[in-house]
């Protein structure tokens, strides 16, 4: 979430961290929310581990891009959002009358699959995942209130049994280590996709079990999960809005330093708008008063932008007073212009004027001519809003 390791940052964090722990084993006692047996782990279940990674990298981003997609959908439905919120819910209290393992927080199914002692068949379980992740959506998506957190708990608990389950399907002679050791990593593997930190995956399902003994399978699925993650979903579910809106990057670099600045605070608008209907004649006693060479060419009765006149492609008109009378400002401006509006990124502005090799460009709101861009007035800006965010 910071974007940056600093110490600035990191130290307050783990003070707090540190101080919220102990007291909290004051109050509480040092309680393991999660207990088992010990987990006697084999070189085949740590290679099958690789696989549990690539189960639980999927499962993150299935429920990723089901949230997401349910999240869209329910913005675009034409009702109210308690009527959203109120589909969402009886959707998914039809899939809880058939797997009631959907509903609720998930604790109790979670300790019942790391014990060992869920009794439902391969079937179930993985139809139990599924659902799991299409009852998030519809809850999140549709307005209902909760967190991601235990419900990714849940999911990882399942799809690690079902990877077991199907291990010992497939070779049942082989001396696997109990199902609610991989039900357990496959929740490390969830969180840390999802959240796309394998530290936290990591320390978190140690710290809730007390599973030192499984460190090892916990750091390859962690890891490996992140990665494939985070090659399919640049960003994690939490950052990837903050990130499109440009608000968790790093001080000091480029798109953070085009993001804090905007199109409205960069308008020229010292510059004087034509009508199309303007013979060449007047058009010359306007050029007397203006210090630019390009004019914005406006409709003459809506006073929508048209086009934009540059001096530079109409000189051999200027210089024949034959034509003076005999052309309007229509006839000889340039339509196929490059716009920019109001709410258009600034870094994609600069690119496009560096693809189209422009030095300014018009701005459009509701169709008007409010001014103009240039980049000589964007890059000004840039350097004394870099100055401002690196301290110089």
């Amino acid at each position: 979430i910071l974007g940056e390791w600093k110490s600035v940052n990191i130290v307050p964090i783990a003070i707090a961290s540190v101080a919220g722990t102990e007291i909290s084993r004051i109050l509480q006692g040092n309680q393991i929310a999660f207990s088992h047996r010990l987990f006697h782990i084999g070189h085949l279940d740590i290679v099958a581990c690789t696989g549990l990674a690539i189960v639980s990298a999927a499962a993150s981003v299935l429920l990723t891009r089901f949230l997401r997609s349910m999240h869209g959908v329910s913005k675009k439905a034409p009702f109210p959002i308690w009527a959203r919120a109120a589909a969402g819910g009886c959707a998914v209290g039809i899939i809880g009358i058939f797997l009631p393992i959907v509903l609720g927080e998930g604790y109790h199914s979670i300790k019942t699959m790391i014990e060992g002692a869920f009794t439902q068949g391969l079937g179930i379980v993985t139809v139990a995942a599924f659902a799991k992740i299409l009852a998030t959506s519809l809850t999140l998506g549709w307005g209902g209130s909760g967190g991601i957190f235990a419900p990714c708990l849940v999911i990882g608990s399942l799809a690690g049994l079902t990877y077991h389950r199907g291990l010992v399907l497939l070779w049942p002679s082989v001396p696997w280590v109990n199902e609610g050791c991989f039900a357990l990593l496959g929740m490390a593997g969830l969180i840390s996709g999802m959240l796309q930190a394998p530290l936290t995956g990591i320390f978190l399902i140690i710290e809730i079990t007390g599973s030192y003994e499984v460190i090892l399978p916990l750091i390859i699925v962690s890891v490996i999960s992140t990665t494939l993650c985070h090659y399919i979903e640049p960003a994690s579910f939490y950052l990837k809005e903050l990130i499109e809106k440009g608000q968790l990057l790093r001080p000091g670099t480029d798109r953070r330093v085009l993001s804090d600045l905007n199109v409205r605070e960069l308008l020229e608008k010292d510059c004087i708008s034509v009508k199309q209907n303007v013979l060449l004649r007047d058009f010359i006693n306007i050029i007397k008063k203006s210090h630019r060479n390009y004019f914005p060419v406006e409709d003459e009765n809506t006073g929508n932008f048209l086009g934009m006149i540059h001096l530079d492609d109409i000189r051999s008109y200027l210089f024949n007073p034959l034509m003076y009378d005999a052309v309007v400002l229509g006839q000889i401006m340039d339509t196929d212009v490059k716009v920019v509006y109001l709410d258009d990124d600034l870094s994609k502005v600069l690119r496009r004027m560096d693809a189209n090799r422009l030095f300014s460009m018009p701005v459009i709101a509701n169709k008007k001519f409010i001014g103009m861009i240039s980049k000589a007035t964007l890059l000004d800006k840039y350097r004394k809003e870099l100055m401002v965010q690196t301290g110089l």
